[in-house]
């Protein structure tokens, strides 16, 4: 056997996102039902327990990043887990993807349908808009 045969290939972030991102959409379908229910996910707890933050990423704060979005940042070091809004000019996000981040490597699966309407809901759940504004003037 070879080495490379011994060694078990390391998996690229785009290898992984479609994985992550359903059990990430699976986990914040429940919390939502509880939400939206006025109860607490028992297992999960509430969605504003749920990640670590909802915040706005000015433009260019990263190379190669010229336009800012909304930030839902559900984990962060190796690997990291975020949903990016981005947004029209009265702030209603036109576009929303999943990013599954992992040292030097990134991958993001765009949302559609049901899971684009669940995301826009926890936007607005969060403030969104008010956030968005208020980081803008503080910048």
């Amino acid at each position: 056997m070879t080495k490379a045969q011994a060694e078990p290939k390391e998996l690229k972030c785009s290898d992984k996102v479609e994985a992550r991102f359903e059990s990430e959409m699976q986990d914040l379908r429940a919390i939502m039902r509880a939400e939206n229910s006025g109860r607490e996910n028992k297992e999960l707890g509430s969605l504003n327990e749920h990640g670590i933050c909802f915040d706005y990423v000015a433009p260019n704060t990263f190379s190669d990043q010229p336009q800012g979005y909304a930030r839902y940042q559900i984990c962060w070091g190796g690997p990291s887990e975020e949903f990016r809004f981005y947004l029209n000019p009265d702030l209603t996000p036109y576009l929303v993807e999943f990013w599954f981040m992992d040292w030097n490597d990134g991958s993001e699966h765009t949302l559609t349908g049901k899971d684009h309407d669940l995301l826009l809901e926890i936007y607005e759940w969060f403030g969104g808009s008010s956030i968005v504004k208020n980081a803008m003037k503080d910048a």
